[in-house]
């Protein structure tokens, strides 16, 4: 098919180039065939900023960003993992990397396109072309999807991948992705596997780690993931995996070390650097994790990827510190995070949160007493998740190493452990909100051991039942 500009004339690009001559070539070299609107900008977050609030048609990122730590690929995963960019969308990095293996590490990531410098306005063009062509072709998944006809999307992909049709390994990552999404654990794994066997990729052996994960078998994902770490030592979505399937069997010291490589290998991922400062946090290294959490705080808080919860420990952190100036900023940051999205009741509680920790730095003792009262009435409701319980069990120890006393504390903290101590990593996390109150910690366990006591029980009069119905029927 000969190339050609028209289809170009209404397209939306942006351009993202730290080097002023090499943006202003692609730019014009974009206005010659054709394309309707051009953006431009020279900063990897001045370009996630703008994928965040708009919609593209193309992108040209090129890979590599001089003082900056993360490269172009890192933008494209974080807004793939992130559902961030629309599939219509067509990326293309340029690059002046002539290795082959980097140039089918992209193409693994779902890359549109891969274009190596120097390049004629001409080449850039065609790639542009037979990267819409593909979207042309599997348009069918794509409005699915845009419908939100997820498994009708779904089951267009395993056809296309079970026939072999055009672009079938695009199509088998994408169906993949959606059967995880809406629960089809079985049937995700089978594709990946399917894809595995059929062309071993990076990215289909973590398909199969996560549906393993997703289905409730973290320790046979954990050897999925060691074997694809020991190959592919520089695959970072496997370490986030790694670190949740690491969580999940309650080996926090192992997570830990995993979200730190994530945060190596990709230093401004905000993603990352907020999972490695909770979990920093929450394991016992609080100076490693509010230093992890301030980053995220500085280079992120704008971002949709943020999360408030993490202005929230920085909030407790301020507090032991006796950081006023600190805790106020805190609140602050969380004002305008509720006021961004003032139909969500979460940054509201968040922040509700933060303004009782003003109160017992302020000494406004009375007021603080009030709300644990009111929050700890409200454990047993629908909308009171972990979150909420973690939070809450702190702002009891603080009150507690504080001298102020609750009546009612240790009635809260055994019903926040009977509701919420269903397994042994959540447990241990919950306990590690009560860190300095070994008394707290020590109910949150013993709650753990009764859930444990009950479900044995449990079992046992329902193992009794069904002999009992056995010898009945005989």
């Amino acid at each position: 098919m000969p190339v050609t500009y028209s289809d170009l004339h209404d397209a939306r690009a942006l351009v993202v180039d730290s080097n002023p001559l090499s943006r202003s070539i692609l730019v014009s070299q974009l206005r010659e065939c054709g394309v309707g609107t051009l953006v431009q900008c020279p900063r990897l977050a001045d370009a996630r900023r703008k994928l965040e609030m708009g919609s593209y048609d193309v992108v040209i990122c090129d890979q590599y960003f001089e003082r900056e730590e993360i490269t172009g690929q890192d933008l494209l995963d974080d807004l793939r993992r992130n559902q961030l960019l629309p599939y219509y969308t067509v990326f293309v990095m340029v690059t002046s990397e002539s290795a082959y293996s980097k140039v089918a590490e992209a193409a693994e990531s779902a890359l549109d396109a891969y274009i190596l410098k120097p390049h004629t306005a001409a080449g850039l063009v065609e790639r542009i072309r037979q990267a819409r062509v593909r979207k042309q072709a599997l348009k069918d998944i794509f409005t699915a999807i845009e419908r939100e006809e997820f498994e009708h999307a779904a089951n267009l992909c395993r056809q296309r991948f079970e026939s072999r049709g055009p672009y079938w390994l695009y199509a088998a990552r994408i169906g993949a992705e959606l059967m995880l999404r809406n629960g089809h654990l079985s049937d995700a794994q089978k594709l990946y596997e399917a894809v595995v066997e059929a062309k071993t990729l990076p990215w289909a052996r973590l398909g199969v780690a996560r549906a393993q994960l997703e289905a409730g078998y973290p320790q046979r994902a954990t050897t999925t993931l060691e074997g694809l770490i020991e190959t592919e030592p520089g695959y970072t979505d496997a370490y986030d995996v790694m670190g949740r399937a690491q969580f999940e069997l309650g080996n926090f010291q192992n997570a830990l070390a995993t979200f730190k490589m994530s945060t190596q290998l990709t230093p401004s991922s905000v993603n990352r650097l907020l999972k490695h400062g909770m979990m920093a946090y929450y394991a016992g290294d609080r100076e490693e994790g509010v230093e992890l959490l301030d980053r995220a705080t500085r280079i992120g808080l704008a971002s949709k990827f943020y999360d408030p919860q993490a202005l929230v420990l920085l909030a407790f952190a301020r507090l032991d510190d006796n950081d006023q100036r600190g805790l106020l900023r805190c609140v602050e940051q969380l004002e305008h995070l509720r006021d961004r999205s003032p139909d969500n009741p979460r940054p509201q509680r968040l922040l509700e949160m933060a303004q009782t920790l003003v109160s017992i730095q302020t000494y406004q003792t009375a007021r603080a007493l009030d709300d644990v009262r009111h929050w700890a009435k409200t454990i047993s409701q629908p909308e009171f998740d972990f979150e909420s319980a973690s939070n809450l069990l702190a702002l009891m120890t603080q009150l507690a190493r504080r001298s102020i006393q609750l009546y009612e504390v240790d009635a809260a903290v055994d019903t926040l452990g009977l509701r919420f101590c269903t397994s042994k990593a959540l447990t241990e996390l919950l306990a590690c909100a009560a860190v300095g109150r070994s008394e707290f910690a020590d109910r949150v366990r013993e709650a753990h051991a009764q859930i444990l006591k009950l479900t044995e029980q449990a079992m046992t009069l329902s193992l009794q039942a069904t002999r009992r119905a056995r010898w009945r029927s005989c």
